[in-house]
């Protein structure tokens, strides 16, 4: 057996032991993300060559398509990728704290906290307040969510009774959310499902700035707590008696879970199965262990998302159709498939 890499800081303090074939998977992943990012730059409505992107960017000022790269295809490219980020590796936060591979932000409420809270705000006070404040909404329903999964839960913040609460919050959160729809006018109910469904659809800077930051702490914080997965993974008297808070770190992964999808749907809407297929598919990949799952569910989230809105805006032209049915397509399958497969 090829002997894993062991990486120190802090003087030794702090210790990482990565598989040689998780390095290589995760190299692999960034390589094929960087590819796509530069596919999805050159391809759209008016495909471009590389020649002239590589112009666009760096010598804008001799470009005839610096608006349409820099304005139009950048953003939604760099919004995909931290989009697919945040919940590819929230997926794995939740699968590894609920120890269900089942589990996702969508199956605890945290997705449909954030959509009831969009509609209300669409159909009530959007027109007036502007659109601007959306995603502080949405990520302001995700979070009451949590909170009352917290407090719900009580002391015994159990994988079994998180995972429990959740489906009924999410059902009871759906049939809200439904409600306001059929209340509003339709113009507003359009504009709802079209979120709803998750859509990339005119992107601009100020979301890429607003979601960066997020994404950019929230990856560091999850692979700091990779390790504590790895404990809560042994089960929880074998993580007490290691010396491990295990009402502690559930908290601060499912605080940190909410964060990162709340955040990823705020400003890019309802979107579903990323954070499920990711980390799936990551296992697949790379060995045991979850300092290696957190970087490839986080690029594999990345891609999903890239392809499905690449999809989006080339297979149905002259429209734009929004990537989370592209992702539902995928998904849907694929979760019938794994509750067969662990029926």
């Amino acid at each position: 057996m090829t002997a894993p890499l062991v990486l120190r800081a802090a003087g030794g303090r702090l210790a990482w032991r990565l598989q040689r074939r998780t390095l290589a998977a995760t190299l692999g992943l960034g390589l094929a993300l960087l590819a796509s990012a530069w596919l999805a730059l050159c391809l759209g409505s008016q495909p471009t060559s590389s020649a002239q992107v590589w112009q666009a960017l760096w010598f804008p000022e001799r470009s005839e398509i610096a608006l349409i790269v820099h304005e139009i295809r950048l953003p939604r490219l760099l919004l995909a990728i931290l989009v697919g980020t945040c919940l590819g590796t929230a997926g794995l936060l939740m699968q590894g704290l609920v120890r269900n591979p089942l589990a996702s932000p969508d199956v605890i409420g945290i997705t449909g906290g954030a959509s009831l809270a969009a509609v209300s705000f669409l159909a009530l006070g959007g027109g007036v307040l502007g659109e601007a404040w959306l995603p502080a909404v949405a990520l302001g329903g995700a979070l009451l969510v949590a909170l009352g999964i917290v407090a719900l839960t009580g002391r015994g913040l159990g994988p079994a009774r998180l995972v429990l609460i959740g489906i009924g919050i999410s059902a009871a959160l759906g049939a809200a959310t439904t409600l306001v729809l059929v209340l509003s006018p339709d113009t507003t109910a359009m504009q709802a499902y079209v979120w709803l469904t998750g859509s990339l659809y005119a992107a601009q800077w100020r979301e890429v700035a607003g979601l960066a930051p997020w994404a950019l702490i929230g990856l560091p914080l999850a692979l700091g707590l990779a390790r504590r997965l790895d404990v809560l993974a042994l089960g929880d008297e074998m993580a007490i008696g290691l010396g491990t808070a295990v009402r502690g770190s559930r908290l601060a992964l499912l605080l940190l879970a909410v964060a990162l999808s709340g955040a990823a749907v705020a400003f890019a809407g309802g979107l579903a199965f990323i954070g499920l297929l990711a980390p799936h598919l990551a296992r697949r990949l790379v060995a045991p262990g979850y300092m290696g799952l957190v970087p490839a569910s986080a690029l594999l989230g990345a891609l999903i998302l890239l392809y499905a809105d690449l999809l989006g805006r080339l297979a149905f032209l002259p429209r734009d159709l929004p990537a989370g049915i592209f992702v539902a397509g995928v998904g849907a399958p694929f979760l019938v498939y794994l509750l067969y497969r662990w029926r």
